[in-house]
């Protein structure tokens, strides 16, 4: 019986192993570069149920193993070729970044080391590289040398690690109670966390995993330019209180993600300051402007924030997924922590990362943001959120002089432009048959949402090779397919 030779499968110092590496990369590298250099659209157009039927032909797996030629051109037909675009200009549906080159190179180098970011003896080297990261990290958001933060998965898992440690740090303060070892307390049905009608879906998720429930969470009116409004913010604690519930924390959104509004921090901080709460920001979308040198004056007061959440796959440029979760006081972190003796006991005096964070197994995301900074630069960084802020800008101003249409948001805070085509027998048909009509003929990627239960478009300008005439060129399709529904008088 012949022995397989293991070598040829895993990158090491054997002939075997080097060659089978270097010709996968340099194959796979020269099929994307190819791909992308006759690519024109940001999407073939395809409907779901063909892509359904090109991915179930092919092959579930290879008793022997295939050539990788053979198996890297299905892939690029399948797969890539039937995949979203999103270096691409025109893609603008969501905050779903195109990702730098330089990530994409470090990508490649933490699939090689495989680094596992919960123990000292599995990261190394990437543990020091990550705290580093956070430290620069809390110097740009103004924290002082108390804070700390964790690289994770994004916005998500950052909110859902906020309101639980919100939730710990009321039980033990007000009622000395332990969550983390006698579970939720007897009155714990009474606990309520507000938020702006358009903050994020998990902060309600997070509630309901965290043994809350939805209930917990109470939705404050925002202003015209959905904001959170002070007064309704303040006129909600009051109602709370009277009427026996428990307040514990307070959510600041910095970018929502329909319309990339930014609540007011300074002044929801001094409420939140005045009646003992917890101040978590979900500065995930907007964290970025951190980085900008015309628009960081928006996230002033985050500082004050006890927790924040900061996503990098969004305009940081960054492959999914990479995200941080920061708090003001480095010791709120002992709720999270847990011991085992295998991984991080407790008088071993190394640093273990799992003390900071829900997972255990975690990835290197940190050398993707590192060596995007050393090589893009904090300059170039600046100039391309301000381009795309200063797009929507432009968008909004272009759309303000065509006929039909509403803006939903009209000064755009971040890069999202929401609107509507107003006219025609069915607005909320007619915007539907233009987002669909948009997508299957492969022009553009824009998302639809809602408003007041009316149907809106929305173009998520994060794309800095995107321009004002690309912007025009796009409208104009809009404005043809918008015709073609009313003069037609079907929804195609």
């Amino acid at each position: 019986m012949t022995k397989t030779n293991f070598d040829q499968f895993f990158l090491n110092n054997t002939a075997e192993g080097l060659q089978s590496f270097q010709r996968l990369i340099s194959e796979s590298g020269h099929l994307l570069s190819d791909y992308y250099k006759q690519q024109t659209q940001v999407f073939n157009g395809k409907t779901p149920e063909e892509i359904e039927n090109d991915i179930a032909a092919l092959p579930d797996s290879s008793l022997r193993g295939e050539d990788p030629s053979v198996v890297l051109n299905e892939i690029m037909q399948k797969v890539v070729n039937n995949s979203i675009h999103v270096s691409h200009p025109a893609s603008m549906a969501h905050l779903h970044c195109p990702p730098l080159v330089p990530a994409i190179a470090a990508e490649l180098m933490i699939a090689v080391l495989n680094q596992s970011m919960d123990s000292w003896d599995q990261s190394s080297a990437a543990t020091y590289l990550e705290e580093k990261m956070i430290r620069w990290l809390c110097q740009k958001l103004s924290l002082s040398d108390q804070a700390d933060g964790t690289f994770t998965s994004g916005g998500t898992q950052s909110n859902y690690m906020g309101l639980l440690l919100a939730r710990d740090h009321f039980c033990e303060k007000h009622w000395n109670w332990n969550t983390k070892i006698q579970g939720l307390p007897p009155e714990s049905h009474k606990l309520r966390i507000l938020c702006s009608e358009n903050a994020h879906f998990t902060v309600e998720k997070s509630a309901s995993q965290l043994g809350l429930g939805e209930q917990a969470v109470v939705k404050v009116k925002t202003d015209k330019r959905k904001r959170m409004d002070i007064s309704s913010l303040k006129e909600e604690i009051k109602r709370l209180k009277s009427s026996g519930f428990i307040p514990i924390c307070v959510v600041v959104t910095c970018g929502t993600t329909d319309f990339g509004s930014i609540d007011p921090v300074d002044k929801i901080s001094e409420t939140a300051a005045e009646h003992g709460l917890w101040l978590h920001m979900d500065a995930a979308y907007g964290g970025a402007v951190m980085l900008s040198e015309k628009h960081r004056g928006k996230l002033q007061g985050i500082e004050k924030a006890d927790s924040i959440t900061v996503d990098f796959h969004k305009l940081f440029y960054q492959p999914i997924s990479c995200g941080a979760f920061f708090v003001k006081d480095k010791r709120c972190f002992r709720h999270l922590t847990h011991h085992a003796d295998y991984l991080n006991p407790e008088k071993e005096d190394l640093p273990h990362l799992v003390n900071k964070s829900v997972q255990t197994t975690r990835r290197f995301d940190a050398l993707k943001l590192y060596m995007s900074l050393r090589l893009v630069g904090e300059k170039n960084f600046s100039d391309m959120i301000d381009h795309t802020i200063r797009l929507a800008e432009q968008t909004a101003e272009f759309m303000k002089q065509i006929p039909g249409i509403e803006l939903s948001n009209s000064n755009p805070e971040l890069n999202a432009v929401v609107f509507r085509f107003k006219e025609g027998r069915d607005p909320d048909e007619l915007n539907m048959y233009i987002y669909k009509k948009v997508l299957h003929s492969g022009l553009a990627l824009m998302a639809k949402t809602k408003v007041n239960g009316q149907v809106f478009l929305k173009f998520t300008l994060l794309n800095p090779r995107t321009t004002i005439k690309d912007m025009e060129v796009l409208f104009h399709s809009l404005i043809q397919f918008a015709e073609e529904y009313n003069f037609e008088g079907v929804a195609k």
